[in-house]
């Protein structure tokens, strides 16, 4: 690490800070200052009391964490067998189970919001099987209880990805040592291995709480508006900008955002999770006994079906003519895709622009944030760290509010008129909102690269800004490129920002599109359409990552 600050350094991290302060730090603080703000500028908690006087808005915020919390506890339901089965013991097809295990997050959570009331609803296939066969219908999809549905299955795959690492990594002779002492079933996972593996199940619960307490798209779609999200939206698009009460809502939802990250690390605080050395490897996983294996493959099936349900919903019912009250689609056509091809081309291209603008942005800055905080002495550098981080607990409906508010009569003459009313806005919040992302992925590949080899470099005659070039950001294209595509996939898909920064339909993205094409029953073979659009897209994205890391991969074992 150089112990010497350069000017460049310093720029640099003078440039990002302004960038952050201007499009993350002001907008925000605009925000909560208007929620405390009186009509002559002063501080007030009047607006708070009149929140909390407007029983619809009482209802709204102990739905949306009664909802936040059924959330996590029915995707913990979920993903915890499915991690422990396929981490910790001798199961066929395990890695194809993991893969299929994180296939929601590649469909955006309100796409497939409708193919779950297809499929799941009162009158969907499954309770028309039921009222077949029963003479009972279940209420999957009614009110509170289909966000909740529809959020757990998107989002569990967060606490399946971190906990699968977590009990990969322990050591094996942990749960021997216990076995020997009588431990055995759900004794053995309840007092030893999940208690191991409690920060990566942590990690995973306190992210889908934050993900469904701010996500407006799904209660929207489902036409569930008594929650804090969609309050926060209708409030500010039909009461105006300058309703205070949307800026307390706002607030409320940025506060236990903030709040739920915090006590997350709070609970581990002071704990030691560490085993002396690495387990989890193939040879010393356990073997399933018959009742074993029949209690996993039988809840491991039973996943995979609810996951591939939203994606064969959305794709039959972009082919479909007619789907009402039948099991299946009575009627196929394609003219669902000649009329998004015919009348949303230019979303599709608005999404590839904006998603790509974001990317490339967030892989720049996330790439410049790294290297000032672990190949720098830069004073204040953890500040902008924190800085990129604390995006992730800021919603999306929040930030466009702030910018909304901030920018509604900033004049941009290249723009021809306000920034909060152009295009460039939504590439923006779209970088801000994903940035974490970035900054992650790319921390994480400069760490696993040795300072040694910048240092060989630059004592071969090699300039710092060379050794950039030339050593540290083509041996961190892994990490850059999993940033890029992190970010490109979850922008390709973001409503929240979206709905309230997008002008007009001309200069709106897919996810728009979608949204606007779910309004109408007419409008969702269409809106179905689009959205396979939008999965093809974030699959292909996907794909492509892989493909390059492949061949990066045999390029490098070629030249050894």
């Amino acid at each position: 690490m150089s112990g010497r600050v350069s000017s460049a350094q310093a720029a640099v991290a003078g440039a990002i800070a302004l960038f952050l302060a201007a499009f993350l730090v002001v907008p925000v603080l605009a925000v909560v200052w208007i929620a405390f703000a009186d009509a002559d500028g002063g501080l007030t908690l009047a607006h708070f009391g009149a929140f909390f006087g407007v029983s619809l808005l009482r209802e709204s915020f102990w739905n949306s964490l009664y909802v936040a919390a059924a959330s996590v506890v029915l995707a913990s339901a979920i993903a915890v067998p499915v991690a422990y089965f396929t981490a910790r013991f001798r199961l066929r097809g395990a890695l194809l189970v993991q893969t299929l295990g994180v296939l929601p997050l590649v469909m955006p959570p309100f796409v497939g919001a409708v193919a779950m009331q297809l499929i799941f609803g009162r009158n969907g296939s499954v309770n028309l099987l039921l009222g077949d066969a029963l003479g009972v219908t279940v209420p999957f999809m009614e009110g509170l209880n289909g966000v909740i549905f529809v959020e757990a299955l998107h989002y569990f795959p967060f606490i399946l990805l971190n906990l699968s690492a977590a009990l990969a990594n322990i050591d094996a002779a942990m749960e021997e040592s216990a076995q020997n002492l009588g431990a055995h079933g759900f004794r053995l996972f309840r007092r030893v291995v999940f208690p191991l593996a409690m920060p990566g199940y942590v990690a995973g619960a306190s992210l889908v709480f934050v993900k469904v307490f701010d996500d407006l798209g799904t209660p929207l779609v489902l036409n569930v508006t008594n929650m804090l999200a969609p309050q926060a939206y209708l409030r500010i698009t039909s009461l105006g900008i300058e309703d205070p009460l949307g800026y307390v809502i706002s607030v409320i939802m940025v506060g236990f955002s903030m709040l739920a990250m915090w006590l997350a690390a709070r609970a581990l605080r002071g704990r030691d999770y560490a085993t002396v050395q690495r387990g989890g490897a193939a040879g010393e996983r356990r073997r399933l006994t018959r009742a074993q294996a029949v209690l996993a493959y039988g809840w491991i099936g039973f996943v995979l079906a609810l996951v591939l349900a939203p994606h064969l919903g959305i794709l039959l019912l972009s082919f479909s003519k007619v789907w009402s009250y039948t099991v299946v689609p009575e009627q196929f056509t394609t003219a669902n895709y000649a009329t998004v091809l015919a009348n949303s081309s230019g979303m599709i291209v608005n999404t590839l622009l904006y998603a790509g603008l974001a990317a490339g942005v967030d892989v720049v800055l996330g790439t410049a944030i790294a290297y000032l905080v672990l190949r720098t002495r830069l004073p204040g550098r953890q500040l902008l760290d924190l800085a990129a981080t604390a995006a992730l607990a800021i919603p999306g409906v929040v930030l466009g509010i702030g910018y909304l508010r901030l920018f509604r009569g900033v004049e941009v003459p290249w723009l021809g008129g306000p920034l909060a009313a152009s295009w460039i806005i939504l590439p923006i919040a779209y970088s801000v909102r994903r940035l974490p992302y970035a900054v992650r992925a790319c921390t994480a590949a400069l760490q696993q690269l040795h300072v040694s080899l910048e240092e060989a470099a630059e004592s071969l005659g090699a300039s710092r800004r060379r050794t950039l070039q030339r050593v540290v950001v083509p041996l961190m294209a892994g990490g850059i490129l999993a940033g890029f595509v992190t970010s490109f996939i979850t922008a390709s898909v973001e409503l929240s920002a979206t709905l309230l920064l997008a002008a007009s339909e001309s200069l709106a993205p897919m996810s728009y599109g979608i949204y606007l094409y779910m309004q109408s029953i007419a409008g969702r073979g269409p809106g179905a359409a689009l959205g396979v659009i939008a999965v093809a897209i974030v699959a292909a994205g996907t794909y492509a990552s892989h493909r390059f890391m492949a061949g990066r991969s045999a390029a490098l074992e070629g030249r050894a």
